[in-house]
């Protein structure tokens, strides 16, 4: 059995400005974490990315309103366990007296080695 190394731990902000959605919050900080790295490891080692695995954890202040399945859909490769946890900021307009919803995303990638 090959062993799981961590190779990358990134971290990423995402807003939803005036939707109040969740979901689209939570994928926009995946994007942030994702356009912040650079995993050159693959191609320099010959790694296959399908062969990682992703832990990714999202934190909002309601995380049963992230669609996790469609956050999964944004990411590029490997093996994702997914999970969304109390945590991240609601900040209510005070003109509107709507929510902006941000969500912080955390991404640990791991390779066999």
């Amino acid at each position: 059995m090959t062993a799981m190394k961590r190779i990358m731990l990134e971290m990423g902000t995402g807003n939803a400005l005036h939707s109040a959605d969740y979901t689209k919050a939570a994928i926009r900080a995946v994007q942030d974490a994702m356009h912040h790295s650079s995993l050159t490891v693959f191609r320099s080692l010959g790694i296959d990315p399908a062969t990682a695995t992703i832990d990714l954890t999202l934190a909002a202040q309601e995380p049963e309103k992230i669609d996790l399945a469609k956050v999964l859909e944004t990411l590029p490769f490997g093996s994702v366990k997914p999970k969304a946890v109390h945590g991240g900021l609601n900040v209510v307009d005070e003109t509107t007296g709507d929510p902006v919803i941000i969500v912080n995303a955390g991404l640990v990638v791991r390779v066999p080695v």
